[in-house]
């Protein structure tokens, strides 16, 4: 058992042994200012605050419960009630030198495993990924690792667009102006000029817009032809999300678009309309506020001038037509009916939460019972903006291209890894670019709070210096530097050597190694992957403080030698595994 966990444990205990009817679930402890202690908890104050009781004295009564002598100096009342608890240095050695063994990686696996769908990504076919896919695919693949590796059961699901009023115009293009030989150089360059054509010209003329609605009908009814020529372009549309997903290293256990649950949105409109959630109106059915809630708070009611109107979630159009609303809710009923999740979570934007705000609520009024099973979570995020405050361009004003996007970063990566190391091989150097690139992209959009915009800068996110990948995977590249001179001490060897904490830095990085699991439960309990990012940030901080005050192949003597080369190979493994969790690859030499 991890220290944090020990001491965690039986202050719970002590708190039950005080107030025996106390829910402890939310009596944790966390790392802290290192002037106060190594770890704190602030649980007692809300407790005593519920019961009307003195908090220093519930404080003061709860640590003569506790018994700690082996795992703490002794425990400290601070403040209005907080705890706080200094690690005995013998305990500190003992969990470093049993994550040495292999024994953990200062992590546990969580002690009741969930079942949780997490939906992320959801391109559209017939349209090129572009630079704000990074973000929905980047944190949805960091959100699932990082639950993976606590031992939870992750079904990954990207609901690609494969369906939808946009198909009429792509068949009407593809039957009558498409270029086969564009198709084949680029299909989905060439797909994008069939919709940007048609819609044009179904703007301009409302003629052609029944031509293009009249090849939608004729697809929704099955017809051979449009379906073939729909599959096509799903085929070609998959070829391009194939390729980029495997450059990002991004994984999906499945990838159920639209279009399959089309058999059952019927049934989820006759269902609502059975249960009287939802209603008709002006010929279509939605779902209109129930008056459960008052107008302020009920997402089914907007304000127009000082008037309190009706804002319905539609589920069937007035031309018989289905919308997202229907089938994400045909979706969830699947999800619920085949994996039987606690959770499910939804990566998208935060243009999205007045959608997902109703659907929660739809769901929780159609499907009750699972509502109290099954948890409904919108992890939203900002946009990507450019250097004037706005979206995120190309020059000429057009959308930037995901994969257009990642050759960049590898090809500035590469110039940068030639001027600095142009001795190694060519091949080596292209490696190391192509990892730095991508991993570059990546941290950058997973480093900011996700619910914030952030400006997209070339030089921040390659710089070596700063909260930047390039600066951690050098950090992991110059720690395996360490071994590579080290002729006589290999990593393995290391992870059997006697370790001694003597130095204030040595405790302070030991310390901080021990913080890994706690930043895991943490992203994985609010969803957060810039809490990693920054947790391996300070590692790296910690690592340089370190290295620059405690000799390591100098050392004195043989055994603090072999105890700073077991320090180093720790850090490397957790600064390994962190960027891992990330989605980011390492490399051993830069």
């Amino acid at each position: 058992m991890l220290p944090h966990t020990k001491i965690e444990s039986a202050l719970q205990s002590a708190v039950r042994a005080v107030l025996p009817d106390a829910d402890v679930s939310a009596v944790l402890v966390r790392p802290c200012d290192p002037k106060f202690g190594d770890y704190q908890s602030n649980a007692l104050m809300s407790l005593a605050k519920t019961r009307k009781l003195n908090p220093r004295q519930l404080a003061t009564d709860v640590v003569a419960k506790l018994d700690l002598a082996a795992v703490c100096e002794k425990v400290e009342i601070a403040g209005a009630g907080f705890l706080n608890f200094r690690l005995k240095n013998s305990i500190l050695v003992e969990s470093l030198q049993a994550a040495a063994r292999g024994e953990h990686l200062f992590f546990a696996k969580a002690a009741a495993p969930k079942t949780i769908v997490i939906d992320f990504s959801s391109p559209n076919v017939a349209k090129p990924m572009h630079v704000g896919h990074i973000r929905s695919t980047g944190i949805g693949d960091a959100l699932q690792r990082a639950l993976r590796l606590l031992g939870h059961k992750v079904i990954s699901d990207n609901h690609i667009g494969d369906w939808g009023t946009q198909f009429g115009k792509l068949l009407l293009g593809w039957k009558q102006i498409l270029n086969r030989a564009e198709l084949d150089r680029d299909a989905i360059a060439e797909l994008e000029r069939l919709y940007k054509v048609i819609n044009t010209e179904c703007d301009a003329n409302p003629a052609r817009l029944e031509e293009a609605k009249s090849e939608l009908v004729k697809l929704q009814a099955g017809d051979a032809e449009n379906i073939s020529i729909w599959k096509e372009m799903i085929l070609l549309s998959q070829k391009q999300f194939d390729e980029i997903y495997s450059r990002l290293g991004v994984k999906f256990d499945h990838a159920l678009g639209e279009s399959f649950y089309n058999p059952w949105l019927g049934e989820v409109v006759n269902d609502l309309l059975a249960k009287k959630i939802a209603r008709e109106s002006e010929g279509a059915v939605g779902v209109f506020s129930d008056g459960s809630v008052p107008p302020k708070e009920d997402s089914f009611l907007v304000n127009r001038d000082g008037e309190w109107i009706a804002d319905p979630a539609l589920v069937r159009k007035s031309d018989g037509g289905f919308n997202y609303t229907t089938t994400d809710l045909a979706t969830i009923d699947y999800r619920l009916k085949t994996w039987s999740p606690q959770e499910i979570i939804y990566v998208v934007d935060d243009r999205q939460s007045g959608h997902f705000k109703k659907l929660f609520l739809i769901f929780g009024r159609w499907k009750p019972d699972a509502a109290k099973t099954t948890k409904l979570v919108h992890v939203g995020f900002g946009k990507i903006m450019g250097d004037d405050g706005k979206p995120f361009k190309t020059r000429s004003g057009d959308t930037v291209k995901l994969g257009e996007l990642l050759d960049e970063a590898v090809e500035r990566a590469y110039k940068t890894v030639c001027e600095k190391s142009a001795e190694l091989p060519e091949e080596q150097r292209k490696e190391i670019a192509r990892v730095i690139g991508i991993g570059a992209v990546k941290y950058a959009d997973l480093l900011p709070n996700r619910q914030s915009d952030y400006i997209f800068s070339w030089d921040k996110m390659l710089a070596l210096q700063g909260n930047t990948a390039p600066y951690l995977l050098y950090a992991y590249a110059r720690i395996k530097s360490i071994f590579r001179k080290s002729e006589a001490c290999s990593s393995l060897v290391t992870r059997h050597s006697s370790l001694a904490l003597v130095a204030p830095e040595e405790i302070t990085l030991a310390n901080h190694l021990l913080n890994f699991g706690i930043t895991l439960e943490a992203v994985a309990e609010e969803l957060r992957p810039n809490y990693l990012c920054n947790y391996l940030f300070e590692l790296a901080g910690k690592f340089t403080s370190f290295y620059e005050n405690c000799p390591v192949l100098k050392a004195e003597d043989e055994a603090t030698k072999n105890s700073r080369l077991a320090l180093c190979d720790l850090t490397a493994r957790v600064l390994k595994q962190g960027l891992e969790t990330l989605g980011i690859e390492t490399v051993e030499q830069m």
